[in-house]
């Protein structure tokens, strides 16, 4: 039985977990981020490292981080990370020091997207591209069966793609991103803005936040949408539509077999999913004359990067 354990670094929280060579994990660990200090983060992974494998039903062959920052092609740096204090952190060369096993680094989403394609909604994929709907919009792309990190490591970064030129401001800085339209945090943005308005349409969603725009949460309009609320479902069908001109965009360039969907907002089901899917027919290039990839929820959730970097260690550990 090969056993590695996969650590998940977050801006407020690292969940690792014991992992076979099928995706499942065996037995979990989790400790808050000590977001500013790095080598208290790693101090913290090695200590779930060692809870996890003490005894473990096998020798544990080695260990993966999925970290929320750019990766450098080695895999060795974190060199940058917008929500923890990683700035050209030796991360690998840390973890390594603390622990008696191999050490993997990999961006968050590309481990994410590494894992619903070796035991998830890609399994039975060469090609996928994994679109993650959260505060903001993320991916990892596998072509071929590698995933692909670009020259400098810093490839897959979906959410920054422009979508709207001159549109809202980014959090990176730029103008139009991709998750600026995409995104949880999209969702919620227009929502308030509707509330806010005083439209009666938006009564249903104004009642659920007491009439108060800045405390309704991406949540409540999933719920509202769910009970029919047609403010909501329009809510639902708008973000669905931009995010499948998104992709359509990315799949005239990558030419996707399987397009995984993850993150929060995807509990609302065929209210955002059936969106994704028309604006993604609608934009494609040569429809009608090109196959059609699937366009599927993601099955693992938020352990799917967990997962996705401990298989990465089980590659490492097999070469």
């Amino acid at each position: 039985m090969t056993l590695t354990i996969g650590i998940d670094i977050g801006g407020t929280k690292l969940a690792g977990g014991l992992v076979d060579e099928h995706g499942t994990i065996l037995r979990e660990g989790r400790r808050d981020t000590p977001a500013q200090d790095p080598a208290a983060i790693a101090t913290e992974a090695a200590d779930i490292v060692r809870e996890l494998a003490e005894g473990a039903p096998a020798d544990v062959a080695g260990v993966g981080l999925a970290c929320a920052g750019f990766i450098n092609a080695e895999g060795t740096h974190i060199l940058f990370a917008p929500n923890l204090a990683w700035r050209n952190e030796p991360m690998q060369e840390r973890l390594s020091a603390l622990v008696d096993y191999p050490v993997v680094i990999e961006n968050d989403a590309n481990a994410a997207a590494w894992g619903e394609f070796r035991h998830g909604a890609a399994s039975d994929a060469d090609d996928m591209l994994l679109v993650t709907i959260g505060t903001g919009v993320g991916g990892g792309i596998v072509s071929d069966g590698k995933l692909l990190r670009g020259a400098y490591g810093i490839g897959g970064e979906i959410g920054h793609m422009r979508l709207v030129p001159g549109g809202h401001r980014c959090g990176c800085g730029n103008r139009g991103c991709f998750e600026v339209y995409g995104s949880g945090s999209a969702l919620v943005r227009e929502a308030r803005e509707l509330i806010a308005s005083g439209t009666p349409l938006a009564a249903g969603l104004s009642e659920r936040c007491g009439g108060d725009p800045d405390r309704l949460k991406g949540r409540d309009v999933t719920a509202a949408a769910e009970a029919d609320d047609p403010a909501a479902k329009e809510l639902l069908t708008d973000l669905g539509t931009w995010i499948g001109e998104g992709v359509a965009s990315l799949g005239a360039v990558l030419d996707p077999g399987r397009i995984v969907i993850g993150g929060g907002v995807v509990e609302a089901g065929d209210l955002l999913m059936q969106p994704i899917r028309a604006a993604y027919g609608r934009n494609l290039i040569g429809r009608g004359y090109r196959p059609m990839p699937e366009i599927v929820a993601a099955s693992l959730g938020n352990r799917a990067g967990l997962i996705g970097a401990a298989a990465l260690a089980a590659d490492e550990a097999r070469r």
